[in-house]
């Protein structure tokens, strides 16, 4: 798990996406344009949430979240996404 300088504003969670399959389960290598967005990733920071709401993921979490969910964000040559704890379907 990384550490990142970066704390999420409010109900806001910065997620590490985990990488994109390489084959297929018969052994099929998969080109890098035809590689599916990965929809799984591990929490590596979390927003304070709102004084109504407070967060239900935490850091370390991995979770399953909206193909097209947050925005990419490159920090310390790593990719990540931000987004909002509602475009996380599931903690696994």
């Amino acid at each position: 798990m990384s550490t990142v300088n970066i704390k999420p504003l409010a109900d806001r969670v910065l997620v590490e996406p985990a990488a994109a399959e390489t084959k297929t389960a018969s052994g099929i290598i998969i080109p890098d344009n035809a590689k599916e967005k990965p929809q799984r990733g591990t929490v590596v920071a979390v927003g304070p949430g709102s004084k109504d709401e407070p967060m239900t993921v935490k850091v370390g979490d991995t979770v399953i979240y909206g193909k097209y969910s947050g925005t990419e964000l490159a920090l310390e040559g790593k990719d990540y996404l931000i987004m909002k704890e509602a475009d996380i379907y599931a903690i696994v």
